[in-house]
């Protein structure tokens, strides 16, 4: 298979073809290291995942490793769009932000001033209890599995954003108080995308497509909605089974919208990251909310890792000594995680349409590259 990498070393640069993608080296880590990572865990002939590293705003690394779709044999490059899953809360929450900045809402706006005929419970819960995970809201999952106890889960009926905003103005009560604890709820990002639809006026995915993927010309991402759209060199998720490859590509949450249905590529998530560094769509201050922990009255945000906040679509931590914010995304058939390191410019992507992999570990063998211990305890 012909490779095409660039290698830069001290201004003389090196140029080989690579089939499934594009790859440079950085002055410090060569593109042999990082390579090295992700040809170790894939196979060309199975399910695989793509790969950006960027430095100080540049792309230091992109590759595809494995296949697309076992059943064309497409193989996985820098342009394959992969489903997010919950990476996609990002995209979500800035569309929230959109309409703060445009005056049309605001953070401490409650539920019910959105939606009047919503239970009374939604007088407590504001927006910015739904961005951050502090609203305690009933899962909308466990309340599918009730409503068909005798059906197995992958036999569920699918469920969209309306359908969401119906079960939980069925539901009579919060789990807690709102605002005094976190819990990570996708219900909460649902809630959101309705939000949207309501205050602007547009369906969902029509509002992210103009007020974010156009203006940022990222040109092959969507919100995937079956009959309406189509994914452009689609990753399809597998799921191993016996050693057998198993395409596991839908759910009966696969057709929510805010919580996980943004589908893109590398190539196209360059573009998100230089927005974010820019403050290419929200001003530096506007942007300060989502990357601000929340607070809750009860102690930590997580009491199982009391170093760890979230904020607006982002968890927010340190690795090694170094602040990073970060999200993974989990769903049938896919993997993925977005990890930012903005005081050091680093960025590392892995999007895996396989879930026998852990993109997040694998991402911090990247980290781990360029941030050596030093003799410091290690950070998960």
């Amino acid at each position: 298979m012909d490779i095409h990498c660039r290698l830069l070393f001290s201004g003389m640069a090196l140029t080989v073809l690579m089939f499934t993608g594009f790859c440079v080296a950085a002055a410090d880590v060569s593109a042999s290291q990082i390579d090295s990572i992700f040809s170790s865990v894939t196979s060309k002939t199975e399910p695989g995942l793509a790969v950006l590293v960027r430095k100080g705003g540049q792309t230091v690394f992109e590759r595809g490793y494995g296949m697309r779709d076992l059943r064309s044999d497409l193989p996985i490059d820098v342009h394959t769009n992969f489903r997010l899953a919950s990476c996609s809360k990002q995209f979500t929450a800035t569309a929230i932000m959109l309409l703060v900045h445009d005056g049309k809402l605001h953070y401490e706006d409650r539920l019910t001033d959105i939606f009047p005929e919503f239970p009374a419970y939604g007088k407590e819960i504001t927006i910015r209890n739904l961005l951050n995970h502090t609203a305690g809201l009933q899962s909308y999952e466990e309340a599918l599995r009730k409503k068909y106890p005798d059906t197995d889960w992958e036999n569920i009926p699918q469920i969209q954003d309306e359908g969401v905003l119906a079960i939980m103005e069925e539901q009579t009560g919060t789990k807690f108080p709102p605002g005094s604890k976190w819990e990570y709820s996708n219900g909460g990002y649902e809630l959101l995308a309705n939000v949207v639809r309501k205050v602007s006026g547009e369906p969902f995915e029509d509002f992210l497509r103009q007020r974010i993927f156009e203006p940022l010309r990222m040109d092959h991402t969507l919100v995937y909605k079956y009959g309406k759209n189509k994914v452009v060199d689609r990753a399809y998720g597998y799921t191993k089974n016996a050693n057998v490859w198993l395409e596991t590509d839908q759910s009966p949450t696969s057709a929510t919208l805010g919580d996980g249905a943004v589908y893109t590529s590398v190539d196209d998530l360059i573009k998100w990251d230089d927005a974010l560094r820019n403050h290419t769509l929200l001003s530096q201050q506007e942007f300060q909310p989502a990357i601000t922990p929340a607070a809750v009255s009860e102690g930590a945000v997580d009491p199982h890792n009391p170093q760890e906040g979230y904020g607006f679509g982002w968890f927010l931590d340190s690795y090694r000594g170094h602040r990073r914010m970060w999200h993974t995304g989990e769903t049938i058939g896919f993997l993925t995680v977005i990890e930012r390191f903005p005081e050091d410019n680093l960025t590392i992507v892995v999007l895996a349409n396989r879930t026998d992999l852990n993109p997040k570990d694998l991402a911090q063998k990247v980290a781990d590259l360029y941030f050596p211990e030093s003799g410091k305890a290690r950070q998960n």
